[in-house]
Formats: structure tokens, C-alpha cells, sequence
């Protein structure tokens, strides 16, 4: 696990997964694909009220919404960093969405998808060192406003 602390803030980075520059994370696993907002995207967001997701079956496109935040700060679309058709949706996030800040990488995960061109879309995608990176400019970034 890669950390990065800027401020009095610390943001948790999995070594095992893949991440787009909008704060979402991708697991493969197997013919699957699993996504999900990263602590980052979490703690930047504040305390999540609601999460909606779209239904199974939905076909994405990279950059179409899959989910929805909303914060008391704000409401968030999360774009799909990959392509692929909607195979699971995580069943608590309804009614806990609380989960997505308490444990973003594990029982927070929100979608599954069937990857249509996994290699393709794989390799436009950070890995942990370079999330890291892109986390560290976005959090001081953030501290300047």
C-alpha cells in the first residue's frame, strides 16, 4: 500500500489496482473488471450521503457515468475509465453508502464490468506510482485555493 501525505491529510493507494485521473479505481479480476472512488476521491468529497449506480446490462463507453455521488458538499458523476457492459453492482450501496468512505477499496466498491477491450483501455490507465503522483499535485493544488 502506497500513502502520501499532504497537509494533515493521508490518502491510501493499493499497489494492485489501476486508477483514472477522476478518482477511480479498477481491480481485474479474472474475465471481470471492478471499480470504484478512491480514498482520494472520497476524502475530497466528503461524507457520501447517496450512491446511485447504473442498472446491469448498461454498455459503457470510456467517460460515460457509471455512478453517482452526492455529499453534502457535492453531487459527482463518476466517468467509466474503461468499456465494457455492466455485469454486478454492489447491492449495499443504496442503503449504505457510507461504505464508499469507511472502506473505498474493499466493501465500497460500486460496479463490475465485463472489460470489452481490457489491454486497449488498461494501458491509458495510472498505476500506483503514477496515481500517487497525480494525488500529490491535485491535494496540493487543492491547498493553494
Amino acid at each position: 500500500m502506497l500513502e502520501v501525505t499532504v497537509d494533515k491529510f493521508t490518502f491510501r493507494i493499493p499497489e494492485d489496482l489501476r486508477y483514472s485521473d477522476a478518482g477511480v479505481w479498477i481491480r481485474a479480476e479474472g474475465s471481470r473488471a471492478r471499480l470504484g472512488l478512491t480514498d482520494f476521491g472520497q476524502q475530497v468529497n466528503g461524507d457520501i450521503a447517496f450512491a446511485n449506480t447504473l442498472p446491469l446490462g448498461t454498455e459503457l463507453q470510456v467517460g460515460d457515468e457509471f455512478a453517482t455521488i452526492e455529499t453534502v458538499k457535492v453531487n459527482v458523476g463518476l466517468p467509466s475509465p474503461i468499456r465494457g457492459r455492466i455485469v454486478e453492482v454492489n447491492p449495499t450501496i443504496p442503503e449504505a453508502p457510507e461504505l464508499i468512505n469507511q472502506d473505498p477499496y474493499g466493501l465500497g466498491w460500486l460496479v463490475a464490468l465485463e472489460p470489452s477491450s481490457w489491454e486497449a483501455d488498461k494501458s491509458k490507465l495510472l498505476d500506483a506510482p503514477g496515481y500517487l503522483e497525480s494525488v500529490r499535485a491535485q491535494a496540493e493544488a487543492e491547498l493553494k485555493k
